[in-house]
């Protein structure tokens, strides 16, 4: 089963800014999130109203490292 898969235009700057070769990496996993919306080790965010999944669709919220995201 495939997810529609959309990301913000500020997800999409935030990306814009990764360099290489974590940009390859990360742009890889988040076309991942179309197939597999909930990869092993992912976490729920905090501090975000709703549902991690909506009418089997993925959206991207925002884009930085793991120890300022997940705070």
């Amino acid at each position: 089963m495939s997810y529609a898969l959309r990301i913000l235009p500020r997800a999409e700057k935030q990306l814009s800014r990764v360099n290489s070769p974590q940009y390859d990496s990360i742009k890889a996993k988040i076309l991942d999130l179309g197939t597999t919306p909930r990869p092993a080790g992912c976490k729920k965010l905090r501090g975000h109203e709703g549902w991690r999944i909506i009418a089997k669709a993925v959206t991207v919220l925002k884009i930085g490292h793991r120890g300022e995201i997940y705070k």
